[in-house]
């Protein structure tokens, strides 16, 4: 029987599910959840006459804009952690998926702001954010730098 031949170029396999991978996944959707919950219940519309009453809890009410903070930062979060070889998207193909999803996005959002900068208040996260949507296109353009320290 002859040695079976490794090829030194092809990627190293692991675990699809790894712990790393959960944690990141969770954080990831942890943000987007953060972010829907205060838009869709706690935050108020500011075009209804006479303004509502905010949604509970009150302390996310309290925080105003600092929830898209929260709600970015574990999304960025998230994705950071991902990037880690021990994880699918930061090993093989998966680190290239990784840095062009997130320069993208991060390029559509910026470019997406800046068309409708006009007239936000169709856009349901654009509208709160107004010249802060800048630093979240810039945020995921960064994560996408992150990625692209891991490509071989």
């Amino acid at each position: 029987m002859a040695k079976a031949k490794l090829d030194p170029l092809a990627p190293a396999r692991g675990p699809i599910l790894s712990p790393r991978f959960i944690v990141a996944l969770v954080l990831m959707l942890a943000g987007i959840a953060w972010m829907a919950w205060y838009g869709a219940m706690v935050r108020v519309d500011p075009t209804t006459v006479p303004a509502p009453d905010p949604g509970s809890p009150q302390f996310m009410y309290d925080l105003g804009n600092w929830n898209y903070l929260i709600g970015f930062g574990l999304v960025f979060a998230g994705l950071i952690a991902a990037a880690h070889p021990s994880t699918p998207l930061g090993r093989g193909r998966g680190v290239v998926v990784g840095m062009l999803g997130c320069f993208l996005v991060g390029l559509l959002w910026i470019c997406t702001y800046y068309v409708f900068s006009n007239d936000l208040s169709n856009i349901p996260v654009f509208n709160d954010l107004g010249q802060k949507n800048l630093f979240v296109g810039i945020g995921f353009m960064a994560v996408g730098f992150v990625f692209a320290t891991r490509w071989e």
